[in-house]
């Protein structure tokens, strides 16, 4: 009886213990999985996202976003999405109330990135939001508090960022293998068919254009190769296509200036394939081209070393990134601050243009 009396009582307190001094096992049992919800499934969610999300390591596609209902059976019986994980834009503010779902991944036309992105962030959920991250600055500075106020974290989808050869071009930012840059030159375009009069790259008040569609990928190269920010900018405008580009920029060339004296120079547009970072340094020279390829970048440098295109999924590392980021309560690598910044430069390039390409502070 004695032996049974001291068995209970150090049970009954190393019970209390644990209750009272740590959490549950299930508590210390990290999520295996981030499960993601896709706003918005046009080409770059269904081609892109949603294949890569069937790569990663840390997240999975648990829910989907969308105002098109015939989108819906496609998606379940492709990806064993569940009823109770599909919204559409008016209720999607419900997903607060879905434990499936850790993050909201906005990927809609650039004047919709605040609304939705805000409404993901007032749920208690992370927000993964793709580039440009929002038509003006103050749009982004927006989505930044309302992430901030409800402490979840926020990812910019600059892909580029996660892809090792621009890590090492990013790296050397800072190493300056080839001396200081001396010269630089970042052109991103496609020829854009057009075709359709209301597709949102052809409406000026939902972001369109190849300044914010292909020209944050130039503005971002520039500033990620040199580690510095631009203080003031010339830029101009022009079109081939006035029939096609009546509300939008079809082709924007633009110059950097920064407090060293560099000025960069960059070229973005609708009317061609180009695609190439070229850096000339004190010592030497080295290139990207493609600089943002979604099958590989590639390049040289002056002394020989080749850049091999790496073979993995860009759209997975991105994600897994920023899993890992969200898991371990990190720093993410691509912020919302970094996003703003090429907005604020976005935003003085139009003012160039709009000014006849004259010189205008970055404020």
């Amino acid at each position: 009886m004695s032996n049974r009396r001291e068995f209970l009582v150090q049970s009954a307190a190393i019970a209390a213990f644990s209750t009272l001094s740590f959490p549950t096992f299930g508590m210390l049992r990290p999520k295996k999985k981030l499960g993601v919800a896709l706003v918005g499934l046009g080409y770059y969610s269904r081609d892109l996202l949603a294949p890569a999300l069937q790569k990663t390591l840390h997240c999975e596609l648990k829910g989907i976003v969308t105002g098109s209902p015939e989108k819906i059976p496609v998606w379940q019986e492709k990806y064993g999405i569940t009823d109770g994980n599909v919204y559409n834009y008016e209720n999607m503010h419900t997903i607060a109330d879905n434990d499936e779902i850790d993050v909201v991944y906005v990927v809609l036309p650039n004047s919709l990135h605040m609304k939705y992105a805000i409404m993901a962030a007032e749920a208690g959920k992370h927000v993964w939001c793709e580039k440009p991250m929002a038509i003006n600055a103050e749009e982004c500075r927006k989505i930044i508090d309302a992430c901030n106020r409800n402490k979840v974290k926020l990812s910019i989808g600059y892909r580029m960022q996660h892809e090792p050869n621009t890590k090492l071009i990013m790296k050397w930012s800072e190493t300056k293998p080839y001396g200081s840059i001396t010269a630089l030159d970042a052109v991103a375009g496609f020829r854009y068919g057009g075709g359709y009069s209301d597709y949102w790259r052809l409406q000026k008040d939902m972001g369109g254009g190849a300044l914010y569609d292909m020209g944050v990928y130039c503005i971002n190269a520039i500033r990620y190769t040199t580690g510095l920010e631009p203080v003031a900018v010339s830029a101009a405008h022009e079109t081939t296509r006035p029939d096609v580009f009546r509300n939008v920029d079809e082709i924007t060339t633009f110059k950097l200036r920064f407090k060293n004296g560099l000025i960069a120079t960059g070229k973005t547009s609708f009317a061609e394939n180009i695609n190439k970072l070229d850096v000339t340094c004190e010592s030497g020279n080295f290139f990207l081209a493609p600089m943002q390829s979604y099958t590989g970048v590639q390049g040289e440098t002056s002394d020989g070393k080749e850049l091999h295109a790496w073979p993995g999924n860009q759209q997975a590392q991105q994600m897994d990134d920023d899993a890992m980021a969200i898991m371990n309560n990190s720093t993410v690598m691509v912020s919302g601050e970094e996003g703003m910044r090429d907005i604020v430069v976005v935003n003085a390039i139009f003012d160039s243009a709009d000014n006849g390409g004259e010189w205008m502070d970055i404020v």
